[in-house]
Parts: C-alpha cells; sequence; structure tokens
C-alpha cells in the first residue's frame, strides 16, 4: 500500500507523552512514539508535529487557580517546546532527520518558526517539530495544529489521541458511547463534540481541511492512518 497523502501534520496532546506514569515524560512511551514518526517518514510521508503540553503544564489550568492568563500561557507554551525537545532527541537516537522550529523565540535550542522554513525542512525530507503554540496567549495547541497545517499547505490534520475517534459522549465515562466514522464540521458544531476548539474547527471547516482523529496508543496507528484504512474518525466537509 502506497501513503494517499503527501504532507501531514501531526498533533499530540502532551497526555500522549506522560504514559502509564500519568505525568512528565515516560521514555518508553516517547521512543514507541518517535518509532511510528519514523515509520511514516521512512514511508516517503512529509511530516509536520505540533504538540501540546498538558503533561508538564496547563495554562487554563494555572489560570483558574489566579494566575494571570498571560503568564499562564506563556508557561504552557513552553512546556510545548520541551516536549518538542525531547521528541526531537528521540527522533534523532532513531536515525532521523528534525528541525525543531518556534514560535517563542530560544535561539540556544530551536529556530524561529516560519511557513517558509517549515516547508523547506520538509522537502528536505526532515521531520518538522513546531513548538511553542502560536506564540501568543489565549490560543489552544489544537488552533496552532489547525493553523500550522493551513501555513504549510498538509494534505490533512491528524489528531492523535487516547481513544480511538470521536464519540456522542465520553467514552471513559459512558459504556454505550456511540464513535462516529465520519462527520462533518458542522455536525461537530452542532452536536458540540468537543473535538476541538472553536477557532481550530473554524479553521477547518472554512479551509476544508480534513481532521482525522484516532487513537495512538495502538502500535502502527499513524503508518495506517496515512495509508489510508478505515481507523478512528473522519472530519471533513462534504463536497459540493
Amino acid at each position: 500500500m502506497r501513503p494517499i497523502y503527501k504532507r501531514v501534520l501531526l498533533k499530540l496532546s502532551g497526555e500522549a507523552l506522560e504514559g502509564e506514569q500519568g505525568h512528565g515524560i515516560d521514555p518508553s512511551t516517547l521512543e514507541q512514539v518517535a518509532r511510528q514518526i519514523g515509520e511514516v517518514s521512512g514511508l516517503g510521508v512529509e511530516l509536520a508535529i505540533v504538540l501540546g503540553g498538558g503533561n508538564l503544564f496547563r495554562g487554563l489550568a494555572a489560570a483558574a487557580s489566579g494566575m494571570d492568563r498571560t503568564v499562564a500561557d506563556a508557561m504552557g507554551m513552553l512546556a510545548t517546546l520541551i516536549n518538542s525537545l525531547a521528541l526531537c532527541d528521540a527522533l534523532e537516537r532513531g536515525g532521523q532527520r528534525v528541525r525543531v522550529l518556534s514560535a517563542i523565540p530560544v535561539g540556544a535550542v530551536a529556530e524561529p518558526l516560519s511557513a517558509r522554513r517549515a516547508r523547506a525542512g520538509l522537502e528536505r525530507g526532515e521531520v518538522v517539530v513546531l513548538a511553542g503554540g502560536t506564540g501568543n496567549p489565549f490560543f489552544t495547541t489544537d488552533t496552532a495544529a489547525a493553523l500550522r497545517a493551513l501555513e504549510i499547505g498538509a494534505d490533512v490534520l491528524l489528531k492523535a489521541t487516547k481513544v480511538d475517534g470521536v464519540y456522542d459522549r465520553d467514552p471513559t465515562l459512558h459504556e454505550d458511547a456511540v464513535r462516529f466514522d465520519r462527520l462533518s464540521y458542522q455536525e461537530v458544531l452542532d452536536r458540540r463534540l468537543g473535538v476541538m476548539d472553536l477557532t481550530a474547527v473554524t479553521l477547518c471547516r472554512e479551509n476544508r481541511l480534513p481532521l482525522v482523529v484516532f487513537n495512538l496508543l495502538r502500535e502502527g496507528s499513524i503508518r495506517r492512518v496515512v495509508l489510508g484504512e478505515p481507523i478512528g474518525s473522519r472530519i471533513e466537509e462534504p463536497q459540493r
């Protein structure tokens, strides 16, 4: 089988790196994620990655506890940089060529983020890790992922989670929760399914960017998605 996508933006939550320990970065989980990414890159897919930082720090939670929201969000964006550097290291140890670009200026550890620099890295066969969120407070990493996917001209936005798609309600709390194979973005909004925040959903819908939500924890799942296997939930606007 051949990949059905040429250029992909993969959104990973910070929690995807914490494994069973429930916080921080679990080395074995990090290696497993890096291995999956290396497999996909080996297929010739141009792969950019946006990571969250919730395994290290949650800006919204800190703001709710009284911290200034701008400060809390800046700390959250720095947490995404820590995760990005950890993933970069794991990928490089696996023989992968990687470039970390940051929306927050941190010249000692990452290059400044620009769409042109990201596209150039992808065209050279590098995995490009896009750190620092949007570089602005009050925006989530889901919004950053949608924005970066559009900037680099990605064919699809892949959102890797701990569950195998989009459900009508939380499957960890409701045994009878129903998974959707396909949805339109309007259905996501109408049903208030909480796949991504409103800004991210709107960006995808207005620019007709497909989204696939799938379970990262199943070995080989990223590869299966890019090969077109029917796993997870696919969200896209109906053809006109």
